[in-house]
């Protein structure tokens, strides 16, 4: 693993790093999945992204600190196994494996749902299909190609989301008619205040919410393949909290006064929803092709990452499986590991045939619970990084990039995360997924029992 860097090639530049990390976050969450957690908590689906965003910042400024502190290691993956043991390491890298294969199932299922929109009779899985194995091919020839593919994707959707946000104001300003009312602030608690639902509703909503926010951390799986990654990761660090936040709240608050949240369907991507209903034909149309763009953006790096940790965790194996899946193509490109992760992805295609009504909630719920642990042992890891240093009375050298706050909000993360994990709970969708994942966990941990029997 640690090898790694000497083999991918650093083709990825500023720009690229910072709209990969935006596009594979900015998809699914924000223009699918919105519209189920603005039907749960109304107007306070602003606070729970507020809340979320704080948290998802300083994960990512204790991923910074982690990843400066070491750029031999390609991966946070690797400070897990130096700071928690290879045993967590090996789960870790094989869950968040998981975790982009089910992201990218979740964008395929979205991308049917999508193209039914100008198309009705398309089975859902067909659209999907051809998405995946379009951006596959993509993906096998150089890293440069995906970086300026993801690039150009995250651009359309950032277009959109300021557009929708200028619109917005534009709207509320002039008090435009709508087929629901009027565009004005008032829709934000004219209909049952900005706890509409309760507490439950809001708390409830932290399950989507927090999918919104997952794939932030992927900025940490382009250290090995970025050009100058000591100006380039601090400040993608610094930049993607924030920006994401700004699109969100921003494009939620304009979404939700344009259009009263108690008439947003939980079903359909409220953008086209709002935009479909202001009175301009053509727009539905545009925005459902923003957010089938969006979820092939996600889809695009949900790719990437799954190519890259899967090489990662078999790069040096000596035979078998790990062997032919652990090496690089001529074009420096791990095109075994992308070609296996992605027939594994494609099984989305067969639960969209046998379960197309179902299928979108219970991948999202998957992979929120195996990102609420891979969150938690990156802040674990840092948690025993700085007590290490403190113990051994080191100093890194000065910096503006150590963690704010310092213990205490990582201990805040862990509370934030195991709170989230309790609301899970209280979900049928979601119970299922969360023991799913516990049985994932312990099939992990006795593969990696025997397989320390075996080299034994």
């Amino acid at each position: 693993m640690k090898n790694d860097e000497e083999h991918l090639s650093r083709g990825l530049k500023s720009r690229h790093v910072q709209l990969i990390a935006i596009g594979g976050t900015i998809g699914t969450g924000l223009f699918l999945g919105a519209g189920s957690s603005i039907h749960l908590a109304g107007p306070s689906i602003l606070l729970a992204y507020i809340i979320t965003g704080i948290i998802c910042f300083w994960l990512m400024r204790a991923l910074g600190e982690l990843l400066l502190s070491d750029l031999k290691s390609t991966s946070f993956v690797d400070f897990v196994t130096k700071y928690l043991g290879k045993r967590m390491g090996f789960i870790t890298g094989w869950t968040y494996w998981m975790c982009w294969v089910t992201i990218a199932m979740a964008e395929i299922t979205a991308a049917g749902l999508y193209v039914r929109y100008w198309i009705p009779s398309v089975p859902q899985w067909i659209p999907g299909f051809i998405i995946l194995f379009s951006l596959v091919l993509l993906n096998l020839i150089t890293v440069e190609l995906f970086g300026e593919t993801e690039f150009w994707f995250a651009i359309i959707k950032i277009v959109a989301i300021v557009a929708l946000i200028i619109i917005g104001v534009v709207m509320v300003v002039f008090h435009s008619k709508t087929d629901a009312g009027v565009a004005q602030l008032s829709n934000l608690w004219h209909f049952g205040g900005f706890f509409p639902t309760g507490i439950k509703g809001f708390v409830l909503s932290f399950q989507m919410v927090v999918f919104a926010f997952v794939g932030i951390e992927m900025v940490g799986m382009t250290a090995a393949e970025t050009a100058n990654p000591k100006e380039v990761l601090p400040k993608a660090i610094n930049e993607i909290p924030l920006r994401i936040g700004i699109f969100y709240i921003g494009a939620l608050f304009f979404l939700m006064a344009i259009y009263p949240w108690k008439d947003i369907s939980p079903d359909s991507s409220p953008f086209v929803q709002v935009f479909k209903n202001i009175g301009i034909p053509a727009a539905g149309g545009i925005i459902n092709f923003v957010v089938l763009t969006a979820a092939a953006s996600a889809c695009n790096s949900s790719i990437f990452s799954t190519g890259r940790m899967l090489f990662s965790l078999t790069y040096g194996s000596k035979g078998g499986f790990g062997k032919k899946v652990g090496k690089l193509s001529n074009r420096q490109v791990p095109k075994n590991a992308i070609l296996f992760s992605s027939v594994i992805i494609a099984i989305a295609v067969i639960l969209n045939i046998l379960m197309p009504d179902g299928v979108f909630t219970l991948i999202s719920s998957i992979a929120t619970t195996c990102f609420l642990f891979i969150w938690g042992t990156i802040i674990v890891a840092h948690y025993k990084f700085k007590k290490e240093q403190l113990k051994n009375d080191q100093k890194l050298e000065i910096n503006s990039f150590k963690m704010p706050l310092f213990p205490f909000s990582d201990l805040l993360i862990l509370v934030f995360l195991a709170f989230v994990g309790v609301v899970l709970f209280f979900q049928k969708e979601t119970v299922v997924a969360l023991f799913g994942s516990v049985i994932w966990f312990v099939l992990l941990l006795i593969i990696d029992v025997l397989k320390k029997g075996d080299e034994s």
